[in-house]
């Protein structure tokens, strides 16, 4: 048995649930809740030359890592509204890796991105908040997986904050 850890996936894979309850959906949104607080806290003692070290072998440096997430839920954000404003829309998936490598992503100040994620999140958990049983059934269309429900979406979400979080903890442990 290999007792490597895994550093691509320090938390583990995603694993969809099965059965979602409201207080399933309460714990999600107080992770995207807190989430630019905590990447707020692991960062603030970096060095540059740490941001721009890689998380793992061949991976995303630290500032790109953090990037990413904002890159991410930004689009995330637009899925849900677009699925609580459209009937099952299809969405347009981005390249997460060329994203990364975009002068933005890898060279901005970290703190530009979590202060957007701050506001972002703000503004997400605020509509999360406010959703009915019935909205959060509503889907949107993955053209490569097909459809996702907002309930599902939002554990992913919750999943993938944590997930680069344990990247950026890990990687300066």
């Amino acid at each position: 048995m290999n007792s490597t850890p895994d550093l691509r996936y320090p938390i583990g894979r995603f694993q969809w649930p099965t059965t979602i309850t409201p207080q399933d959906r309460r714990e999600w949104i107080n992770a995207l809740a807190a989430l630019p607080g905590q990447l707020r806290t692991a960062v603030a003692p970096l060095s540059e030359a740490q941001l721009a070290n890689p998380y793992r072998p061949g991976g995303w440096t630290l500032r790109q890592t953090i990037h990413h997430v904002a890159d991410s839920h930004m689009n995330s954000y637009v899925r849900f509204r677009l699925a609580l404003t459209e009937d099952a829309p299809v969405i347009k998936p981005y390249d997460e890796a060329r994203w990364a490598e975009l002068s933005d992503a890898a060279t901005a100040e970290v703190d530009i991105s979590i202060v957007l994620l701050s506001a972002l999140h703000l503004r997400w958990v605020l509509l999360l908040e406010s959703l009915t049983d019935e909205q959060w059934q509503r889907t949107f269309v993955h053209p490569d997986h097909g459809p996702r429900r907002l309930d599902e979406t939002l554990a992913l979400y919750a999943w993938h904050g944590a997930h680069h979080l344990a990247h950026i903890t890990g990687a300066t442990s």
